[in-house]
């Protein structure tokens, strides 16, 4: 089965101190998990395998006229001004910055399969099984593995490359929803794994 590793809103809006998500806790909860260090060893073991890298991210217009949803947490974002393409806060953190042969993926909602090319790029490319990391695992994680499954990719969630503002929701989705939609491994066993082919 030919893979790819898809690493899921390592933004900085959510992972630096400075964005506009992260300063709320969630960046001290991934630099706590270590989830930039290990995204970026499994980001290596890729490139060293050859292996297809997709980085994804939220992004919307300065007047969020591209924004669909209509939950709440969204008029957190737009009173923020958060993740408004071309600043800070859409750039990805420099530990995991894509290489120039790398797809790029922007989106304006939760699931990295809506309303994007991200589907069709995997089905181009013959690729069945996804390597997903990222946060917050009860949103973008989440969402991706059950698309994914729904789709008919084989989703592998690696567990210490994600995180969310409160483990317990990371801790449910990995428990609980990860291994009926797909499989759980670790950075440890990733890197082992790529570097096999």
């Amino acid at each position: 089965m030919k893979s790819a590793l898809l690493l899921l809103d390592l933004q900085n809006e959510m992972v630096d101190p400075a964005g506009k998500v992260g300063a709320h806790g969630l960046a001290k909860i991934v630099e706590d998990r270590g989830v930039l260090t290990n995204a970026r060893k499994c980001l290596d073991a890729a490139r060293a395998a050859g292996m297809p890298v997709v980085h994804v991210r939220l992004g919307f217009r300065p007047d969020y006229a591209d924004c669909l949803s209509v939950a709440a947490r969204i008029g957190g974002l737009k009173s923020n001004r958060a993740a408004i393409v071309g600043e800070f806060g859409t750039e990805f953190h420099p530990t995991v910055a894509p290489a120039d042969d790398e797809l790029i993926i922007t989106k304006q909602c939760v699931n990295p399969f809506f309303n994007t090319g991200l589907m069709t790029w995997l089905m181009q490319n013959g690729i069945k099984r996804l390597y997903l990391g990222g946060v917050a695992t009860h949103l973008v994680v989440e969402s991706s593995a059950r698309f994914a499954d729904d789709a008919g990719f084989a989703p592998v969630v690696i567990e210490d490359i994600c995180a969310a503002p409160n483990p317990a929701l990371h801790d449910h989705f990995i428990t609980n929803i990860a291994p009926a939609v797909g499989t759980v491994t670790t950075t440890e066993a990733f890197c082992a794994e790529a570097a096999q082919g």
